[in-house]
């Protein structure tokens, strides 16, 4: 039986971590984690915030994730989408989920990412 998500994994083209770290750590504010020694050899990035984490890996042959994308909760929506907005990644907000603001932004490479933020109760 399941008991969690540990991770969700984007592709990333190699020598993309830069502005990947730019990105996931200087906009969104995740924290860097270190990949075992093994698997850094690859290339890529992975990134932690609360509960949620994104890893990035290096696909040789990569193309971006137009549909398919994390979603990710937040408690300050309109924060985060301003910090999109002012490192240049501009967001779509989205009405049509029920009990959330959301919005779409993609990283760096093109990988779509959702950002949501639970209406409050009441």
């Amino acid at each position: 039986m399941l008991t969690g998500l540990h991770h969700v994994q984007v592709a990333c083209p190699a020598g993309s971590e830069e502005a990947l770290r730019a990105f996931y750590g200087g906009v969104l504010g995740m924290t860097e984690v270190a990949k075992p020694p093994v698997l850094a050899a690859r290339g890529g990035a992975w990134f932690r915030s609360g509960g949620a984490e994104i890893h990035c890996g290096v696909e040789a042959d990569f193309r971006p994730a137009l549909k398919a994308h994390p979603g990710l909760l937040t408690a300050d929506l309109d924060r985060l989408a301003a910090a999109c907005e002012e490192a240049g990644h501009p967001v779509q907000w989205d009405p049509d989920f029920p009990g959330h603001r959301r919005l779409y932004v993609s990283d760096p490479v093109g990988n779509r990412l959702e950002l949501l933020e639970p209406h409050p109760a009441g």
